[in-house]
């Protein structure tokens, strides 16, 4: 199974991931049309976090364990069978929240915008490689195959 690394001493805390994400997201993926208002914009699936001069991005783990599958209870929640990723079906989830509650990295957030839907790293499975990692001009961030 593949998950995204972070790693912190590289992280200039540009957030292009975050936008890329934002884009990646969309109907469009036009990076103009999402920042103009001419397209939906979803939340960001990863989140930079900053202090001081520290700063480093967080996003799904895709637990081998994971408690936010083993909690939902409408199966929104489920792993991709080809790429072991653990992702939303955006169609299923009804926003009880249980998957933010039980996540131990609190990288699961609430989308009120769209529909009330959990809202959280899908690491773009319908691209080569997740548009962070592509787009992050520090290579702060790496795909990496884990066991």
């Amino acid at each position: 199974m593949k998950k995204i690394i972070a790693k912190e001493e590289y992280c200039i805390g540009c957030r292009l991931c975050e936008i890329y994400c934002t884009v990646a997201h969309t109907k469009t993926k036009n990076i103009f049309k999402v920042f103009k208002g001419k397209d939906t914009k979803p939340l960001p699936k990863i989140r930079v976090e900053a202090k001081d001069y520290i700063s480093f991005s967080l996003q799904c783990r895709h637990c081998a364990d994971a408690l936010c599958i083993d909690s939902c209870m409408t199966g929104a929640m489920y792993r991709d069978e080809k790429t072991g990723a653990v992702i939303c079906d955006e169609n299923k989830c009804v926003g009880c929240w249980m998957c933010i509650m039980v996540c131990p990295f609190g990288v699961i957030s609430r989308d009120y915008k769209q529909k009330k839907i959990a809202s959280k790293c899908d690491l773009c499975i319908n691209e080569s490689s997740p548009v962070c990692v592509k787009n992050c001009p520090n290579e702060a961030l790496i795909l990496e195959e884990t066991l």
